[in-house]
C-alpha cells in the first residue's frame, strides 16, 4: 500500500469518470432512440466503475494519510491538474477544427474514441483481475463484463460507418486520423506504472500495445479503414497536464456540487 498504488487507482477512476461524462452528453441527443439509450447505459457503466474505484482509493487514502474522503471528494472537489485521465477521453465529440467553439457533435468521433478506449480496457481489465490488490481485482472482474458490451457496440458501429456510405466512411476515417495520435499516451513510459507493476498491482501500458494494435487492426480491416501514422507526440493528461477542453468539462461536471457544498442528494 503506497502513494503510487493510490495514484494508479485514481488514474483508472478518472479515465472512467471523464469518458462517462463525455458520453453522457448524448443523452437526449442521440442520432436514434436506441443509440440515445445505449450511450446513456455505457455512461452509467463507466461512472459506476469510477465510483467503485474512487471508493477503493478512499480506503487507501485513509490507510495512508488518515483522511476520510468519499467518491464525491474525488469527482467534485479536485482541480483540473489533480485529474490524471488520458487526454483522449476528455476531448469533445467534434473534430479538431472546432476548437472551443460550439459545434455539432460528430457521432463518428464518439464511436472511434469508444473503440480505442474499450479495446485497451479489454486487455487491461483481465490483467487487473489478477492484481495483488484483491479489491481492485474484484472491480476489474465486474468491469471486464461491462467493457465487452462497450467494445462490441463501438466495433459494430465503426464497421457500419466505415463500410457504409461514402460520407460515413470519410467521417469515420477523419475521426480515426484525428484521435489515433492521442493513443500514444496509453503506452508511454511511466514511473507510476513501473512501480505498480513491480508490486503486482497492474501492468505497464507498454505491455498492452501489441495486443491492442492487433485488435484495432482487425476492426479497421473489417471497417475498410486505414490505420494512420500516429507520430511521436505524446499527450500528458495522465500527468495532470490537460487540453483546453478539460476545464469546460469539469465546470459542468462539478457545478451543482460547488454551488451547493455540503448538500445531500
Amino acid at each position: 500500500m503506497t502513494q503510487q498504488h493510490l495514484a494508479y487507482i485514481l488514474r483508472l477512476a478518472d479515465n472512467a469518470l471523464i469518458l462517462g461524462q463525455r458520453n453522457s452528453e448524448w443523452c437526449g441527443h442521440g442520432p436514434a432512440l436506441e443509440e440515445d439509450i445505449a450511450l446513456t447505459n455505457i455512461s452509467l457503466d463507466l461512472i459506476g466503475q469510477s465510483r467503485l474505484l474512487y471508493s477503493r482509493a478512499a480506503a487507501l487514502e485513509t490507510a495512508l494519510t488518515g483522511l476520510a474522503l468519499t467518491e464525491d471528494d474525488y469527482a467534485y472537489w479536485r482541480t483540473e491538474r489533480q485529474f490524471t485521465n488520458y487526454t483522449l477521453v476528455e476531448l469533445p465529440h467534434y473534430g479538431p477544427l472546432a476548437g472551443t467553439a460550439h459545434a455539432e457533435k460528430d457521432y463518428a468521433v464518439t464511436i472511434v474514441r469508444n473503440v480505442l478506449y474499450a479495446t485497451l480496457m479489454a486487455h487491461l481489465w483481465p490483467l487487473l483481475e489478477r492484481s495483488s490488490d484483491t479489491d481492485l481485482a474484484a472491480i476489474a472482474a465486474k468491469s471486464a463484463k461491462e467493457n465487452r458490451y462497450h467494445m462490441h457496440h463501438a466495433q459494430d458501429w465503426l464497421v457500419r460507418l466505415g463500410d457504409g456510405t461514402e460520407i460515413s466512411h470519410r467521417r469515420a476515417q477523419s475521426a480515426l486520423d484525428y484521435l489515433l495520435p492521442y493513443t500514444n499516451e496509453f503506452f508511454s513510459a511511466d514511473a507510476l506504472e513501473d512501480a505498480v507493476a513491480a508490486d503486482g498491482i497492474g501492468p505497464r501500458g507498454t505491455d498492452l500495445k501489441a495486443a491492442w494494435l492487433a485488435d484495432i487492426g482487425a476492426t479497421l480491416d473489417e471497417a475498410t479503414l486505414k490505420l494512420p501514422v500516429t507520430g511521436n507526440y505524446i499527450t500528458s493528461g495522465k500527468l495532470g497536464i490537460h487540453s483546453e477542453h478539460m476545464g469546460y468539462l469539469l465546470a459542468e461536471l462539478q457545478s451543482v456540487a460547488r454551488q451547493h457544498p455540503g448538500a445531500q442528494w
